[in-house]
């Protein structure tokens, strides 16, 4: 029993020196191969998200092609001053005035817009009128107002088309 132990202490490398041990197969799991397919994975997800992907070559220019076009020069177009009476529930009245202005897509198209005047305000007169103080108020009322108006006014000029309603003076009272 004796030779058993002392075989032991000569495998180990003594009782003085330290022990050499094999990785186990959780450290082996844990410190080795998870680390490498995490590395693995965020490889390919920078590879797939484009990062590193390949560098697309530019076309060489040739003189066939146009240059491009210049930006639209805004035209605007402004609508007479527009007062409605709110719904309001109480017996004191509120009153919206409003100026506003159509940012055209087109410039021809303003003599559509002076062909359907009336029924631009009379779409807004109708829409205004149903409003409550409420609806106005904030930034989203604003919003939905501004988005509102627009569909209306498109629908009123078609087929000239409008970009945008921009709001020059609003006023509750």
């Amino acid at each position: 029993m004796a030779a058993d132990a002392i075989g032991e202490d000569f495998e180990d490398g003594g009782g003085d020196g330290p022990r050499k041990k094999k990785f186990s197969g959780k450290k082996l799991i844990l410190f080795i191969v998870l680390p490498l397919l995490l590395l693995i994975g965020a490889g390919a997800g920078v590879y797939l998200s484009g990062i590193l992907g390949p560098k697309q070559e530019a076309a060489p220019a040739t003189d066939q092609e146009a240059p491009p076009p210049p930006p639209a020069q805004a035209v605007f177009f402004d609508l007479p001053e527009i007062i409605v009476n709110l719904n309001s529930a109480g017996r004191r009245s509120t009153f919206l005035k409003m100026n506003v202005s159509l940012e055209l897509q087109n410039p021809n198209d303003i003599g559509r817009i002076n062909e359907v005047m009336p029924r631009i305000i009379d779409n807004f007169q109708v829409y205004l009128r149903e409003l409550r103080i409420e609806d106005l108020q904030g930034s989203a009322g604003m919003y939905r107002l501004r988005e509102e108006l627009l569909r209306r006014v498109n629908l009123a000029v078609r087929p000239a088309r409008v970009r945008d309603v921009l709001f020059r003076e609003m006023l509750v009272q």
